[in-house]
C-alpha cells in the first residue's frame, strides 16, 4: 500500500520543513548545486555562482554570526514532530493526516532554507577576499528587525502557521455546508456531499489536477502549496477529499490500485458510485481523475462489486504513500544529470567499483530523498527494500558508514533472496575498504578497490 515504487512496498503487503523564511520564496527555480551535507574527506569541491543571486542574504550576514547548525540540527525539530504524531502509542484514526504531511513539508523546507543561506554566506566569504574590510562592514550591517524569531520560523510554511495551513481545510469544508444550504439540502447522503466538494474545489476554487511526468514540479507534492496555488498531484486531492469530507462527518475511504491511490465515499450501494451522471461521468470518475477512464490502469477495470475487495489504506499507509511519492520526485529530479541511473546500479557493477565512479547527481534533491527514505522507515522498519535504498543512497553522498550500516542491517535482519543477499554482502566488503581508504590522505584517483 506503500508504495508509489517497487522498493516503498508496505510490510502488510509484501513487506508507506522550519519552513522557509518569509524573506525567500519556497521551491523558487533555484538548484542548489553546493554539497554541504557532504564529508570534507571527500574531496569535493563546492562551485562558485554569482552573489547577487541571493541579494535577500547579503545585508543579513556578518563575520560574528553564531556557529553554523549542521543540516540535522536544522530539521531535528520537524523531524522529532513527524515521529510524535506517528508514534504507536495513538490509535490510527486519531492521527491527523494533513497535520503530518504539513511536518513532514515543513521539515523539507527547512533543509531548503538552510542550503540558501549556506550559499549566501559562502559567497560572502569569497567576496570578502576581494573587498577591503570598510566596504565589507557597510554591506553586511544586519537590521535586527528583518529578523524572525527561531520559534517563528518554526511554525511556518510559506509564512503561515501549521494551524493557518489546517484551517484552510476548514474553510473549504464550510464553503461545501453553505453549497448545500443554498441547493436546499439539509440532511444529506455521502454522494450528495461529495457533489458539493467537488462544486466547491473545481468550480468555485478552480483547483486543478497536475499530470505525471517527468520533470514533475515538487511543489505539486506538498499538501500546504497544492492549498496555496490550487494545483497538485491526485494523490494530494485525494488527501483533501478525506480531510474535507471528515470535517463534515462522511468517512472516505481510499486503496492502492496499481499506481493510483484511489478514494470513495463509504457506502452500502457502491454501484451507485459508477453510475454516470449527466455531466458525462460516474462519481467515482469525477473523484479520482482521468486515471479511471485510462484502459491502460487497473482504476479502469473496477466496478462497485470489485471496490468491496480492495485493501483499503490506514492513516499511516496514506502518509507512507506520500513520502514515497516525495522519494520518487526527488530521486528522479536528483538522478536527472545521469538519465537512466537506477539507483542500485552500483550492486551490478561491482567489477567497477571506483569512488570516481559515482554518477553525477543532484545533491539538494538526493538529500531531499533521503530524508523521505528515513521517514519512511519510522513508519515501517521492517521496510528492506526502503532500508536498502537509503543505504544505496548514503553511499552517493559519499557517507560510507551510514550505508554501511543500512546495508549490513539488511543482510542480517531479513530475509531476502539470495543472489541479492549476496550482492550487497560483496558491496559492503568494497566499502569497508573503501571506508579506510578514504580516511587516508590519498586523492580520489586512487580510490579503487579490487
Amino acid at each position: 500500500m506503500l508504495s508509489a515504487s517497487s522498493s516503498f512496498a508496505p510490510a502488510s503487503a509484501a513487506a508507506m520543513t522550519m519552513a522557509s523564511s518569509p524573506l525567500v520564496s519556497r521551491f523558487a527555480a533555484h538548484r542548489t548545486t553546493l554539497r554541504y551535507d557532504l564529508p570534507c574527506s571527500s574531496g569535493i569541491q563546492m562551485k562558485t555562482r554569482n552573489p547577487s543571486a541571493y541579494p535577500l542574504f547579503l545585508n543579513q550576514l556578518n563575520n560574528d554570526a553564531p556557529r553554523t547548525k549542521s543540516y540535522k540540527e536544522v530539521i531535528k525539530p520537524f523531524r522529532q514532530m513527524f515521529a510524535r504524531e506517528i508514534s504507536s502509542q495513538f490509535n490510527d484514526s486519531d492521527i491527523s493526516i494533513a497535520k503530518v504531511l504539513l511536518y513532514i513539508a515543513a521539515e523539507d523546507e527547512a533543509f531548503l532554507a538552510f542550503n540558501r543561506e549556506m550559499d549566501a554566506r559562502f559567497f560572502m566569504r569569497e567576496r570578502e577576499t576581494i573587498q577591503d574590510k570598510t566596504d565589507s562592514e557597510e554591506e553586511l550591517e544586519t537590521d535586527p528587525s528583518e529578523t524572525d524569531s527561531e520559534e517563528e520560523q518554526l511554525l511556518q510554511l510559506d509564512g503561515k502557521s501549521i494551524t493557518e495551513s489546517l484551517s484552510a481545510l476548514d474553510a473549504i469544508s464550510k464553503q461545501v455546508e453553505a453549497e448545500l444550504v443554498s441547493r436546499g439540502i439539509n440532511s444529506c447522503n455521502s454522494v450528495q456531499v461529495l457533489e458539493a466538494v467537488n462544486t466547491v474545489l473545481f468550480d468555485t476554487r478552480a483547483f486543478k489536477r497536475t499530470s505525471t511526468c517527468f520533470d514533475e514540479d515538487p511543489k505539486d507534492s506538498y499538501l500546504h502549496s497544492v492549498l496555496n496555488s490550487r494545483c497538485g498531484t491526485a494523490f494530494l486531492f485525494s488527501v483533501i477529499y478525506i480531510e474535507v469530507c471528515q470535517r463534515l462527518g462522511v468517512p472516505i475511504l481510499g486503496a492502492k490500485v496499481g499506481e493510483e491511490f484511489l478514494v470513495w465515499p463509504k457506502t452500502e450501494n457502491p454501484e451507485e458510485l459508477f453510475e454516470v451522471a449527466t455531466s458525462g461521468k460516474s462519481l467515482f470518475a469525477i473523484l479520482n481523475g482521468k486515471c479511471v477512464d485510462d484502459p491502460k490502469s487497473m482504476a479502469s477495470d473496477l466496478t462497485g462489486k470489485s471496490l468491496l475487495g480492495l485493501d483499503v489504506a490506514t492513516n499511516r499507509d496514506i502518509i507512507g504513500i506520500a513520502l514515497a511519492n516525495l522519494f520518487r520526485v526527488h530521486w528522479k529530479r536528483a538522478s536527472k544529470p545521469t538519465p537512466g541511473q537506477l539507483l542500485t546500479a552500483p550492486l551490478s557493477e561491482l567489477n567497477n567499483f571506483r569512488i570516481s565512479n559515482i554518477p553525477l547527481l543532484r545533491p539538494q534533491d538526493l538529500r531531499l530523498a533521503i530524508a523521505a527514505a528515513e521517514r519512511l522507515l519510522m513508519l515501517d522498519p521492517n521496510n528492506w527494500r526502503v532500508r536498502r535504498d537509503l543505504g544505496m543512497m548514503h553511499y552517493y553522498v559519499r557517507q560510507c558508514r551510514e550505508a554501511i550500516i543500512e546495508l549490513s542491517i539488511c543482510i542480517a535482519s531479513f530475509e531476502i533472496e539470495e543472489e541479492e543477499a549476496k550482492e550487497l554482502k560483496l558491496f559492503v566488503e568494497k566499502l569497508h575498504r573503501l571506508f579506510s581508504l578514504m580516511s587516508s590522505p590519498l586523492d580520489s584517483d586512487r580510490l579503487a578497490v579490487r
